[in-house]
């Protein structure tokens, strides 16, 4: 497949803001595709040259050399890329406007073609932006730009446009995983009915381009019982949350097994022989800042291969008392980690296993899960089953609830015994019980930053307040809840407005509903934890618009910025469902403590 019809749908994406069209295209596309480029093309539309769990090396061109790269290429200054660009605000338009210029003084496109230009391809395009990212060590500053620049010179001006934006970070197709996988289903699938196998494929194996290739090459019936596959994450469950033990018990079935919810990194680990891979809730590669980890894995896991799921907690070593989650950010250093590791120590609990020595066990309930886990598993202090309890009786869950608490976790998961294991789902099979549901919004929840406002004063020319939303998993958009502009420090308003720069877009974002209009649009990417005071209806917010009362929507009264949450992409925010069902539970018991005061 030529990268000049990638690059020609890449202009008609940008082009609209209509989902339905959105998927028309890349649909229309896909079927054009070469089975052996698939999963590339899917990358490329994904803004990545492999899923960013592979841990491969980033391309690692900074914005300097690639404006070096792009005056090589297209013959002119440095100064005057630098100007163009500054004029465009786009280093991909500048790029492209230097290309046209150069093949407008070759007469004509044609003599351009025949003066010995060959049309790029995907796997060409893709292979050598592979070779650049795998270049290290000294001189390959050079190489990676000598490199660059031959690619630029093969590429036609559209081709180059979307080159530079690729390499840089800023492709802003407005194309979200689940418009992907529409397109495929009506590209390959035959249609919406195949989009649920197509997703829960997706779910088992988070590499959408190896999906999209088994489904090109081998049709959906291979997708139907695809199994987990060592190396490749599985989408994590996920939990609804509750605050009332009587109908937690009710709603997992009369009887749950209670785990204890610790303030750490949720983890997957993957073991293949000797080899460990641990990867995030975010499904990104942690292997490196866990060597620990690893090597309790190689000691514990009493299999050939298997994928299990757990917690990881920073300890203190003097007392082994839990510290808090954000101890574990030191961690993430890329350098002395092995210092880390000593400062900061951890332990493993383990809570689940998906795959054993070739056998796929998400379709088994989890109270036989739970007994293959603990064959599995050599317990030591360092490396064990999450404490739990099996109980029907919502008082012995309450206290097992408070005991939780006094141990310095965040409260209990609640669990249906018979249960599957939904991939990527998020289901009243699995209830959270935390601390904070007690009261009307103790509880934080996670916000999607769409938008941003000027501030004044002291923070004048400066993002200073910014439009968060919730998520909508079904029609996959990001609907607005409030306005966050208090609980900001200093250096968070610098790490914002770094932050909102990288990402800001000049129209609303197709994947984005919103009635108000911030100063600045932004791609949904970064998640941030907000508390308030309680939830309330809105007419301007478009979360849950119309499901309480005609015409609003639910909002977040006095929103205050706790954190970001890196640890969390935008689909993994809270849900519109989520916050429906908080508000209602608020609702209820403010109608328990005065019936008289609510409006009917």
């Amino acid at each position: 497949m030529y990268f000049e019809i990638l690059a020609e749908t890449f202009e008609k994406l940008e082009a609209t803001s209509s989902r339905l069209t959105l998927t028309s295209i890349l649909a229309t596309m896909l079927k054009k595709a070469d089975p052996d480029d698939i999963d590339k093309v899917i990358y490329f539309i994904q803004g990545e040259l492999l899923p960013s769990w592979y841990g491969e090396p980033e391309i690692g061109i900074s914005e300097k050399l690639l404006i070096k790269a792009i005056s090589l290429a297209t013959g002119v200054s440095e100064n005057e890329v630098e100007s163009i660009y500054k004029r465009l605000g786009d280093l991909g338009k500048a790029t492209e406007a230097l290309k046209q210029k150069r093949v407008s003084g070759a007469t004509s496109l044609v003599a351009f073609m025949s003066a010995g230009a060959k049309k790029l391809t995907v796997g060409e395009v893709h292979s050598t932006l592979t070779k650049i990212a795998k270049m290290t060590g000294e001189g390959s500053r050079d190489m990676k730009i000598r490199t660059l620049v031959g690619l630029l010179q093969s590429a036609s001006p559209k081709e180059a446009k979307y080159i530079v934006r690729f390499v840089e970070g800023q492709l802003r197709l407005g194309v979200g995983d689940a418009t992907i996988i529409e397109a495929l289903s009506v590209a390959y699938g035959g249609g919406e009915a195949s989009k649920a196998v197509i997703e829960k494929a997706y779910n088992v194996r988070a590499d959408l381009g190896q999906i999209a290739k088994i489904l090109v090459k081998e049709g959906l019936g291979a997708l139907v019982n695809i199994k987990p596959s060592i190396g490749t994450p599985v989408r994590p469950m996920l939990a609804e949350r509750h605050d009332d033990p009587r109908e937690i018990i009710e709603k997992v079935g009369g009887r749950g097994i209670v785990e204890f919810k610790y303030d750490g990194e949720r983890a997957q680990i993957h073991k293949m022989g000797d080899q460990i891979t641990i990867f995030s809730r975010r499904l990104e590669n942690i292997t490196y800042q866990y060597p620990d980890v690893v090597d309790l894995g190689r000691k514990y896991i009493k299999a050939n291969e298997a994928i299990v799921e757990g917690e990881i907690i920073a300890i203190d070593p003097e007392t082994g008392e839990h510290r808090p989650f954000q101890e574990l950010m030191h961690r993430k250093r890329k350098h002395d980690i092995q210092k880390a590791v000593e400062e900061y120590p951890v332990v493993v609990r383990l809570f689940d296993i998906l795959y054993v020595d070739g056998e796929s066990l998400l379709d088994k309930p989890l109270s036989e899960r739970r007994n293959i886990l603990l064959k599995y598993i050599e317990q030591k202090p360092e490396f064990s089953i999450a404490e739990y309890i099996e109980t029907s009786d919502p008082s012995e869950l309450e206290k097992f609830f408070l005991k939780a608490l006094e141990d310095g976790n965040e409260g209990v998961v609640v669990k249906n015994p018979a249960g599957i294991y939904q991939a990527g789902a998020r289901g009243w099979l699995w209830i959270k019980y935390k601390r904070d549901y007690k009261s009307e919004m103790i509880d934080t929840v996670d916000l999607v930053v769409v938008g941003g406002f000027y501030g004044r004063g002291k923070r004048g020319g400066k993002i200073g307040t910014v439009l968060l939303a919730a998520y909508d998993k079904k029609n996959d958009v990001f609907r607005t809840v409030c306005k966050v502009g208090t609980g900001f420090t200093d250096s968070d308003l610098i790490e914002l407005n770094k932050r909102l720069e990288s990402i800001k877009i000049t129209h609303k974002h197709p994947r984005v509903e919103s009635e108000i209009e911030p100063d600045i649009w932004v791609v949904p990417k970064y998640v941030m934890e907000i508390i308030g005071a309680e939830l309330t209806l809105s007419p301007l917010h478009t979360c849950c618009m119309d499901r309480i009362k005609e015409g609003v929507g639910i909002s977040i009264r006095f929103p205050r910025f706790i954190r970001w949450r890196d640890d969390k992409s935008p689909e993994d925010a809270t849900t519109e469902d989520e916050l429906l069902e908080m508000y209602l539970k608020q609702l209820k018991k403010i109608e328990a403590e005065a019936p008289e005061s609510i409006e009917k």
